[in-house]
């Protein structure tokens, strides 16, 4: 049996990185993810809104910055985005190309081996506003580096 820092290890670099077959070995079938405004189902469910995303970036890397934290069960962690923004986020103005970082926590419940439950916070108000989809307008309009969070 992995350990729960091993499975933690996997949801970050792997599934997030896109290995999406990773998350029906590490997600039990009962699997549920809460995200702000947003419940997921089964591996399928967190595989789907990881995809959705992702999508919106290219050139997609991801950090681990404090943890995994394992205990009793429970698995908790800070980390970093950090990609290439691609478009079509509804109100961004920043270009395509334009770098950006955010960063979040994760906290997991474990049964059997597996995930079986997930909450995430993360700076969103941050990536929206480097975007320029909120607040302020993006600093530039050409590829760089945006860094927001942490």
């Amino acid at each position: 049996m992995q350990t729960l820092d091993a499975l933690y290890r996997r949801w970050l670099f792997q599934v997030w990185n896109g290995d999406y077959a990773v998350a029906e070995e590490i997600l039990a079938p009962g699997f549920t993810g809460h995200w702000p405004d947003l419940e997921v189902h089964g591996p399928a469910g967190a595989i789907e809104q990881v995809r959705r995303s992702r999508e919106y970036f290219g050139d997609v890397s991801t950090t681990l910055d404090v943890g995994p934290v394992v205990g009793d069960g429970m698995v908790a962690a800070g980390w970093s985005f950090h990609g290439s923004y691609r478009g079509g986020i509804a109100g961004a103005t920043a270009a395509p190309g334009t770098r950006v970082s955010f960063s979040g926590h994760d906290i997991f419940r474990a049964e059997g081996g597996r995930f079986t439950e997930y909450w995430v916070v993360s700076d969103a108000l941050g990536l929206m506003t480097a975007l320029g989809a909120v607040g302020r307008p993006a600093p530039h309009t050409g590829p760089g580096r945006v860094r927001q969070g942490r």
